[in-house]
């Protein structure tokens, strides 16, 4: 079968998510700058949570643009992602109610590790159905970034217990790390690969 359903649901389901993300910033109640400082750590919260979704859209968009098609192995494994990242609304609006606390954060660097578990997984069956010789395979080779991401969010979970600042931070940088632009996918294909 195709791949246009799985990537025109998949992209329904990430609007969706970031329409709930930001129905949770909610107007505050003054009106001079100062209303604003209370809700500052739920707009970072938001601000984080938004990146993330838009680098698992481009990340998902082009990986999908190396495939032809899809099978039952893969469009389950593409709902498990997604079920993942339904969950950084709800991650994300803990964290930034709380002032990113100890278990909001541990819950929240958890919702990542799994997004990041999941999109490897659907990667990984990808590869298998094209074969190691395809497009897929070739962009991501190793997918060393994809292995360093989830290293990282295990230690920022564990990090959490000790000072959840830290853990935001580790979880920022992960998101930077994958908020420069991954050329791998297009490089290959610019290249005639697969």
């Amino acid at each position: 079968m195709g791949r246009g359903r799985l990537e025109a649901f998949s992209d329904g389901v990430l609007a969706i998510i970031i329409t709930i993300m930001v129905l949770e910033l909610k107007v505050p109640h003054g009106n001079d700058l100062e209303a604003l400082r209370p809700l500052l750590p739920v707009f970072l919260s938001y601000l984080l949570s938004f990146v993330y979704i838009g680098i698992y859209w481009n990340n998902h968009h082009h990986m999908l643009h190396t495939v032809q098609h899809v099978n039952g192995k893969v469009l389950w494994a593409n709902i498990h992602l997604l079920f993942w990242l339904s969950l950084v609304p709800f991650a994300t609006a803990w964290a930034g109610e709380n002032n990113f606390s100890q278990w909001p954060m541990v819950l929240y660097g958890f919702v990542l590790l799994m997004s990041g578990v999941a999109y490897y997984i659907l990667a990984q069956l990808l590869i298998k159905l094209h074969g190691k010789k395809s497009t897929i395979s070739i962009a991501l080779g190793n997918d060393v970034k994809g292995k360093i991401s989830v290293a990282i969010y295990s230690v920022a979970i564990a990090l959490a217990f000790v000072n959840s600042w830290i853990s935001l931070a580790l979880y920022a940088l992960v998101a930077i790390m994958w908020f420069i632009p991954d050329s791998r996918i297009e490089k290959v294909i610019e290249n005639g690969a697969g």
